[in-house]
């Protein structure tokens, strides 16, 4: 494979590609927000919504996760904020007109885009194999007909209940509740999909799967290190802290395979002065491109750097390294030094991508600076060897004393907005003893104590019939899981499929013998219960707590809120059984206080909880790390040691290279959340009105006989005797190191190996997939 360093093109352009020149943010920010407001078709009544996003008196964003200050700003909304709430809060719905019209078999070879477009899910409605329809069916049949087929499961455990990070707190817990009263750890989740890696790494070496920061260090932070990812597409809000930082004149070092605008330069909308001169501000005052799969490489060459600055320093009486902090705090140094000793120049420039000299002036930065905030995203976790890469990033941190002061420390990025506060709710497949304890004294039963499924687990599951019923509370796992084909089966499979869902999606088409659809409130929606309406609770990457109240009227008087759907369901379920006196399910749906003092008795740290979230900024439930109380076995921080991987790829694909095949990532588009599509443009790449794009270095099309815009097809590699490919993706040449391609995902998911996992987190290794392109005519002949 070709080691050839990213090229700059400018020169290719077409119908759906030209580059981008502007900076992240400013006016094509608000002209987006504008047609995304207007397309809802609930354009005044969205004025009053988007400036209630993230307020006290508001709702909390259905989008990223990361936090606010705790500022009076009255506008606190991004622009993919913007296109979540304008998306969720449309006047279109989906009735059981719409599903009498429209066959589940037409609509499956419906776009993403389209299905979602639709609007609203109405009524809840059931699948009839003989029609091929969905057709409305009663809440209480709803019910009844799931509680059925759940108790005739030979065993708790051939259940699977998903959970997506938009769910709340208050439904997280009770949905938890209901599947461990009915004896399963099953709770596949979308964090097994993006940050899995990030909670074992940070749990086996500080203690807590959370990072150590809050917002405000950045206000105190010498340098920011920002390792793969895209704030401006992911969470655009993140680049006005980053501006922040920029504007104090705080070093930002970046390391991202393609150079991504929003880390180049940005310009604040909410900047009178910034829009009114079409000024912006620089991000990255040093950017690099590692290959993918190469930042524990360069973190590695960072540390071999610091390691030769500290013996200079040695000899003046000084020291680069914080000796008093690692004596102290940390287990395992003098074995890590020893493995970076050994660890050649030669393999870290060649993993890496980047030059010695590139590593040595990131090492020397880093450095310099005495307080380092660390932050990384699924450009860091959706690897091989992802783990051993935020091992690595965290030992980097402590070697100067960056964990547990402030300005300084780990932080991890998360996704959805509230896919931290699901894990905090006890959504894990394998939850700590003292958890299932707590639990069960507080409920008067035993919880099971068997690990459960993860994703992958659950897919194989349902596949071999060993799992018979699919849960989803909220989300798309059909479209946000690897191998879609596999994926699709696998769901196909179940005797049951239900989908508690604000909108139409792909994963409504893959009907097991029997599918219902449950519609539900959204994020921005007035959740009417007995006691008057009712907020909601969220954590946020920071692990800051906040209350979510919505503002519009439903669309429908047929939604329900999701803790009344699972309080419901369960009521249904152990209608019959001893379990029915454990919970007043209707009176915790009556008033969602009662459901925050339940959580309060069960998880520490929300002590007081209904009285916390009236505080303005919601509250602050500490990080053990940041205490320096390292809950690990041996009651300090490990530094891990690992050799850096022969391969960044399995086995599996490792052993089917050739000098035609490339290294591929997915990623999001400009005009998208996680599987949601927005729209078909992607602005800051220059793509209008496309996706089944594939961004590749000029070189390599050069190198393998191929012309700008072509269109290809692209197959995985991998030694199980199965074809993965996908057809009819056009080359847009692009800066991106050759050897590396990148496209969007959900387009791109069947080329992910179901067993191509990271070692450790079971994660789909989404970032560094190995593939050849051929010409898509000559594909569609053989």
């Amino acid at each position: 494979m070709s080691t050839q360093k990213a090229t700059h093109t400018h020169s290719f352009k077409t119908a759906y590609f030209t580059p981008y020149t502007g900076p992240a943010g400013g006016w094509g920010a608000l002209q987006s927000t504008t047609q995304h407001w207007l397309k809802s078709e609930n354009a005044v009544r969205n004025i009053h919504t988007l400036l209630k996003t993230n307020q006290a008196q508001g709702f909390d964003c259905p989008g990223c996760a990361w936090g606010e200050k705790h500022d009076n700003s009255k506008i606190r909304f991004c622009e993919n904020g913007a296109k979540a709430v304008n998306w969720e809060a449309t006047s279109k719905t989906v009735s059981p007109d719409f599903f009498a019209q429209h066959s589940v078999s037409w609509l499956s070879t419906q776009s993403d885009y389209y299905l979602e477009y639709q609007g609203r899910l109405t009524h809840p409605m059931q699948y009839n194999a003989k029609t091929d329809h969905y057709e409305p069916i009663s809440w209480e049949d709803a019910f009844t007909t799931i509680a059925n087929t759940l108790n005739r499961l030979d065993s708790p455990n051939e259940l699977e209940l998903y959970t997506s990070g938009r769910a709340s707190n208050e439904a997280a817990f009770l949905y938890q509740l209901f599947g461990r009263l009915f004896g399963t750890n099953n709770f596949p989740d979308c964090s097994n999909m993006c940050h899995e890696a990030s909670g074992y790494a940070l749990t086996s070496s500080i203690g807590t799967g959370k990072g150590t920061v809050e917002i405000d260090d950045f206000e105190q932070a010498d340098a920011v290190f920002v390792f793969g990812q895209n704030p401006g597409t992911n969470h655009p809000r993140m680049l006005e802290t980053l501006r922040e930082v920029s504007k104090r004149g705080a070093p930002i070092v970046s390391f991202n395979t393609l150079r991504e605008r929003g880390l180049e330069r940005f310009q604040n909308p909410q900047s009178p002065v910034q829009m009114l001169t079409n000024g912006s501000t620089p991000i990255s005052s040093h950017y690099f491109c590692p290959k993918i799969g190469g930042d524990m490489a360069a973190v590695r060459g960072m540390v071999k750097a610091l390691l030769a600055l500290e013996h200079e320093a040695q000899e003046r009486s000084e020291a680069v390294f914080d000796h008093a902090f690692l004596t102290a705090n940390t287990i395992g140094l003098e074995d890590y030094l020893a493995i970076v000793n050994a660890t050649p120049w030669t393999s870290i420039v060649e993993q890496s991508g980047l030059s010695q000299p590139e590593i040595e002036h990131a090492a020397t930065l880093y450095a310099q600076a005495p307080r380092v905030i660390c932050t990384w995203a699924m450009g860091i976790t959706q690897h091989k060897h992802s783990v051993a890469t935020i091992h690595e990033i965290i030992n980097l941190l402590a070697l100067r004393g960056n964990l547990g002061k402030p300005g300084a420390g780990a932080c991890p990025v998360r996704g959805h907005s509230n896919v931290q506060g699901d894990r905090t709710m006890g959504i894990n497949e394998n939850p700590s003893t003292a958890f299932l304890s707590r639990l069960g004294e507080v409920f008067g039963f035993e919880a099971p104590t068997q690990a459960g499924h993860a994703v992958i687990d659950a897919i194989r599951a349902m596949r071999s019939g060993r799992s018979k019923v699919f849960i989803g509370l909220g989300g798309n796992f059909a479209a946000a899981t690897p191998d879609t084909q596999v994926t699709l089966a696998a769901l196909q499979n179940c005797e049951l499929t239900v989908q508690i869902s604000t909108k139409l999606n792909r994963s409504h088409l893959a009907v097991g013998k029997n599918a219902i659809i449950l519609p539900c409130l959204g994020r921005t929606d007035i959740d009417h219960q007995a006691s008057g309406p009712q907020q909601v609770t969220v954590e946020d990457s920071f692990s800051m707590v906040h209350a979510s109240g919505g503002v519009i009227e439903p669309l429908s008087d047929q939604m329900r809120s999701e803790p009344a759907i699972i309080a419901a369901l369960a009521t249904a379920t152990f209608a019959n059984s001893p379990k029915s006196q454990l919970v007043n399910w209707s009176a915790l749906t009556e008033d969602y206080g009662r459901i925050r003092d339940l959580i309060e008795q069960v998880i520490p740290g929300f002590e007081g909880f209904n009285e916390k979230i009236a505080q303005p900024g919601g509250f602050y439930l500490g990080n053990s790390a940041r205490d320096l109380v390292w809950k690990t076995q041996t009651g300090k921080a490990v530094i891990h040691s690992h050799a850096l991987p022969a391969s960044i790829l399995p086995d599996k694909a490792a052993s089917q290279l050739t000098e035609r095949t490339l290294i591929l990532q997915t990623l999001r588009s400009h005009d998208q959340y996680n599987t949601t599509i927005y729209g078909m443009n992607d602005r800051y790449r220059g793509i209008k009105g496309e996706r089944k794009v594939i961004f590749i270095n000029e070189a390599d099309i050069q190198r393998l006989g191929f012309a700008d815009g072509q269109s290809v097809s692209i197959r995985s590699l991998w030694d199980d005797g199965e074809t993965r490919q996908i057809d009819g993706f056009k080359l847009v040449p692009y800066d991106i190191p050759a050897g590396n391609v990148a496209a969007y995902y959900p387009e791109t998911n069947p080329l992910v190996p179901l067993d191509s996992v990271g070692d450790f987190s079971a994660t789909p290794t989404s970032k560094s997939i190995a593939v050849e392109i051929q010409a898509y005519e000559s594909a569609r002949i053989i």
